[in-house]
């Protein structure tokens, strides 16, 4: 299964993968200008000393003199132990200085220097070079004069430089990483609150999502409360339709069967009455079948936004034996109720314990032998126990724990009318409560015992 993708986490990458290629690109930035600032300033000092050198030059007689001035070269200084060459050339022909000191970038212009970068004796340097014209003859003389410097001062600094714009950098890809957490979950706080307001509501709360929401979350809302207002309309229809299809199926259902017993009264012939008892027998079986069918809709149905309203158990479970007790009374079947005089308090839904109630004493009167007893009682222990026991068939050899599935029946019940649904609704009403269902055989004898287990509330 593909794992979910994370906004934050996308969002926070995203912005850190910006703070980075920021930080990559202002430290290129500051080491470019401060290298061309270094090299600027080592130009600028290269021309002033080839420039001084060039103000000493003069004209003795037809020849040109040169009285190296000291300041010329001391200005270049010793940093890092650079290495200064000069040669002072007078039409081609080396006047004083290195000979062998390339100069491949003669000016063209007078006193307007021009630069190069040679490798002489191994070691790269700079070298800045100027043209003047001394005027010892008629037409004067073309003096170059060429001043250079390694560069190892240079590279230390650039590498200085390099080194304090790496950490610059460091320091703001980490304070924008920071800030971009920060960012990313100041973003999605918008979010995680309206998720929050609505993971707090109740099951059957589907009102609409209120609030202020930023305008990018604000198709979202509308989309979520448009589909609550969908949910809640089919929720509304289809517990109209349970209680519809509860009236349409089980009233003409009733009038078949009481028309198939009037006239199963009136033949005469076995066969005839054997064939209405058989009708009889489907009619009942279909009115059961579809009344719990219904009776399990409405327990799912309700489950899904379980009431919480004060409740009476005793007087409950009074009701439930008034309704059954003509069903009772035509076996002969006495209800014997061991409930306290004072009410039983709890908090849950009436209509779902109602229905547990209605199915679990049905099945006991079902089941068991005419001129027999049905013992309904309330128990308050650690939870609160209410138990039928009845003197019927019992379970069989049937598993306690395959019962409760829908449509399961006992092994030896085949011969009676039931849908296997009745402990399925009991189970799902117990469980809704945080209760349980629990099936035992008749301590006292014969006869089966379910219990409806509720904690307190």
């Amino acid at each position: 299964m593909r794992q979910p993708t994370s906004i934050r986490r996308r969002l926070f990458y995203q912005l850190a993968a910006v703070a980075a290629v920021l930080s990559l690109a202002f430290v290129l930035v500051v080491r470019g200008v401060a290298s061309r600032a270094a090299e600027g300033t080592q130009d600028d000092i290269l021309a002033a000393s080839a420039t001084a050198i060039a103000d000493s030059l003069s004209s003795e007689q037809g020849e040109v003199t040169l009285e190296l001035p000291y300041s010329a070269l001391s200005m270049l200084g010793t940093i890092n132990e650079d290495r200064v060459f000069y040669r002072v050339t007078v039409e081609g022909e080396t006047l004083t200085g290195y000979a062998d000191l390339p100069v491949t970038n003669v000016p063209t212009r007078l006193d307007a220097p021009a630069f190069s970068t040679e490798i002489y004796r191994s070691d790269e340097v700079r070298l800045a070079s100027i043209l003047r014209r001394v005027s010892n003859t008629a037409t004067g003389s073309s003096v170059v004069v060429t001043v250079a410097q390694t560069r190892s001062g240079l590279e230390a600094i650039s590498r200085r430089i390099t080194v304090t714009a790496t950490g610059v950098g460091l320091l703001f890809f980490l304070l924008a990483t920071t800030l971009s957490l920060l960012a990313a979950n100041s973003a999605l706080r918008p979010l995680r609150r309206m998720t929050g307001a609505v993971a707090r509501r109740g099951p059957s709360d589907l009102r609409p999502v209120t609030g202020d929401t930023p305008a990018e979350l604000a198709p979202l809302v509308r989309a979520l409360n448009s589909f609550m207002e969908r949910l809640r309309t089919s929720l509304s229809r289809t517990e109209d339709l349970i209680t519809e299809a509860a009236h349409r199926v089980r009233t003409p259902l009733a009038t078949v069967r009481a028309q198939a017993e009037v006239t199963h009264r009136k033949l005469n012939k076995p066969e005839h009455r054997q064939a209405i008892r058989d009708m009889i027998r489907a009619i009942d079986e279909s009115s059961r079948s579809a009344g719990q069918i219904l009776d399990h809709a409405m327990v799912t149905f309700r489950a899904d936004s379980l009431a919480r309203d004060p409740l009476d158990l005793a007087a409950l479970i009074s009701e439930t034996c008034d309704r059954l007790a003509p069903t009772a009374d035509l076996k002969d079947i006495a209800l014997l109720r061991d409930l306290p005089d004072d009410p039983v308090p709890f908090k849950g839904d009436g209509i779902m314990l109602q229905a547990a109630l209605h199915n679990i004493l049905d099945n006991a009167i079902k089941y068991s032998p005419e001129d027999s007893d049905i013992t309904v009682r309330i128990e308050a222990n650690a939870a609160l126990h209410l138990s039928i026991t009845d003197q019927g068939r019992g379970f069989g050899d049937s598993g306690f724990e395959s019962l409760t599935a829908r449509y399961s029946r006992g092994t030896n019940v085949g011969d009676i009318v039931g849908s296997g649904l009745g402990l399925t609704i009991a189970d799902e009403v117990a469980r809704a409560h945080g209760g349980r269902l629990e099936l035992s055989h008749n301590t006292e004898g014969q006869g089966a015992c379910v219990s409806l287990i509720l904690p307190y509330t």
